[in-house]
């Protein structure tokens, strides 16, 4: 009894956990700046990669996220990701 009660209590965390990451918010102003809507099988990597930077996408993931107010790289389909300003190609 004790082994489903835990398990449960793991599934109702798990669950809470991605709804929390169903909508980004911002922490900076974004007015002006470039957005994408993430599609089924998006990552932050690969838009990062997609933007056209040169040189390690990591940095740029690491904008994205804090633009965003994300505390994970966990995103969903729908949402709108807003992109730096000086991301070349945008």
């Amino acid at each position: 009894m004790l082994v489903i009660l835990i398990a449960l209590m793991s599934l109702a965390a798990l669950w809470l956990g991605t709804r929390a990451a169903v909508t980004a918010s911002t922490t900076r102003p974004v007015e002006g700046l470039p957005r994408v809507t993430v599609q089924e099988g998006d990552t932050l990597w690969e838009i990062a990669v997609s933007t056209g930077g040169k040189g390690d996408p990591g940095g740029v993931v690491r904008e994205i996220m804090d633009l965003n107010g994300l505390p994970d790289p966990l995103i969903r389909p729908g949402t709108t990701l807003y992109l730096p300003r000086d991301v070349p190609g945008q």
